[in-house]
C-alpha cells in the first residue's frame, strides 16, 4: 500500500492519535479529511495543517454518518483510505453499585464497534472502485487482554478485533486492504482518566501506522502491545495479570 498521494479520512482527528496521524500523513503528500464532534477544536486542528479538511461529524449518529458519506462521495470521490480512530471509554468497576454498566457498554459498543461497521459498509462501494484502498481499524492492546478498570471498553475493542479479521479475509480478493492498529496506553487527553500520562506519545502510534501501510503489515502491535500479545499466546493467565497488576498482588496475599 502506498503511503503517499492518498486521500485519507480520519475519524476523531482533532486531537491525540488522530491529530498526529493527520500531521504525519498531510506532511507526506496526502490529502486528509478529519472528523470530530467539536467544531471549534476540529477547525483549530485543521488550521495548523496543510492539505487537511475538517468536517464536523459524530460517528455514533446515523444521520450525521449519512451526511458525511454523502459529502465524501461528492467532494472526495478519490477517497481510498479510511482510518476508524474515533473512540469512547469509561473507567469503572463492574462490582461498584450504581455505575450503570449496561448504559456505558451500549455507548462504547456503538462508538467503538457498531459505528465502524456502519461507516465501513457505506464507504466500501467507493473504496472498491479505487486502484488501491485501505481500511484501518484502531483497536487496542485490550482487544485480546482486557483491563478490569475499562471492562466494557475492552469488550468493544475485542469485538472490533474479531470483526477486523473477518473483514480482512472477506476483502482479500478486492483492492481494499484491512489493517488493525493496536496501541498500548497512549498519552492523550482521551486517556487521562485511565493513567494516560504514563503512556507513549501519540506520534509513535502514527509513525508505526505510516510504516505499516508502506510495508503491508496488517497487524500493527505498537509499543508493548507486541510483548503482551506474545505473552497472551504463551500464557493467557500471565498476560491477564500483566495487564492487571493489582490482581497479581491480591492473588499473592
Amino acid at each position: 500500500m502506498k503511503s503517499k498521494n492518498n486521500t485519507i479520512l480520519i475519524t476523531g482527528g482533532s486531537a491525540g492519535i488522530g491529530l498526529e496521524m493527520a500531521k504525519l500523513f498531510s506532511n507526506n503528500g496526502n490529502r486528509v479529511i478529519i472528523t470530530g464532534r467539536n467544531k471549534v477544536r476540529l477547525q483549530q486542528a485543521a488550521s495548523t495543517l496543510k492539505n487537511v479538511t475538517a468536517i464536523v461529524s459524530d460517528v455514533s449518529s446515523e444521520s450525521e454518518t449519512n451526511q458525511l458519506v454523502e459529502t465524501l462521495g461528492r467532494d472526495f470521490p478519490e477517497l481510498n483510505i479510511v482510518i476508524n480512530n474515533a473512540g469512547l471509554a469509561s473507567m469503572y468497576s463492574l462490582a461498584a453499585d450504581g455505575v450503570n454498566a449496561f448504559e456505558k457498554a451500549g455507548e462504547e459498543m456503538l462508538t467503538n464497534y457498531l459505528s465502524i461497521i456502519r461507516l465501513n459498509e457505506k464507504l466500501l462501494p467507493g473504496l472498491k472502485k479505487q486502484p488501491a484502498a485501505a481500511i484501518v481499524n484502531v483497536s487496542s492492546i485490550v482487544a485480546f487482554v482486557p483491563g478490569k478498570s475499562i471492562p466494557t471498553y475492552s469488550a468493544s475493542k475485542a469485538a472490533l478485533h474479531s470483526y477486523t479479521q473477518s473483514l480482512r479475509i472477506t476483502l482479500e480478493d478486492s483492492p481494499v486492504k484491512v489493517f488493525e492498529l493496536m496501541p498500548p496506553l497512549v498519552d492523550t487527553e482521551f486517556s487521562q482518566e485511565i493513567g494516560g500520562s504514563n503512556g507513549i506519545h501519540p506520534s509513535v502510534v502514527a509513525a508505526d501506522l505510516y510504516k505499516a501501510l508502506g510495508n503491508d503489515a496488517y497487524d500493527i502491535h505498537v509499543g508493548n502491545t507486541a510483548d503482551i500479545y506474545q505473552l497472551f499466546r504463551s500464557s493467557p493467565a500471565e498476560a491477564l495479570k500483566a495487564m492487571n497488576p493489582e490482581v497479581e498482588v491480591a492473588a499473592s496475599n
